[in-house]
């Protein structure tokens, strides 16, 4: 498990495809990362994907799952 204490806000996101699939808005809990709504495709809503997902963090949190599998499976947040 990835050491959560280095994602920070505003960190992009990165596919194992190396696609940002978004930017850091905080940990929610231990368990998720919530992403900005800004950096949603649609611009208007919150995701969260596990920290389960996550390979490894340095200047970005680099996931273990491609770009379509990322947006296929995200939780959808409300406005």
């Amino acid at each position: 498990m990835p050491d959560t204490s280095q994602i920070k806000e505003h960190m992009d996101v990165i596919s194992s495809d190396r696609k940002t699939v978004g930017k850091v808005d905080h940990l929610d809990g231990a368990d998720k990362i919530k992403l900005t709504k800004k950096s949603s495709p649609d611009g208007q809503h919150h995701h969260f994907i596990p920290v389960s997902w996550v390979d490894h963090v340095d200047q970005h949190v680099h996931l273990n799952k491609s770009d379509a599998d990322v947006t296929a499976h995200w939780q959808h947040g409300q406005q």
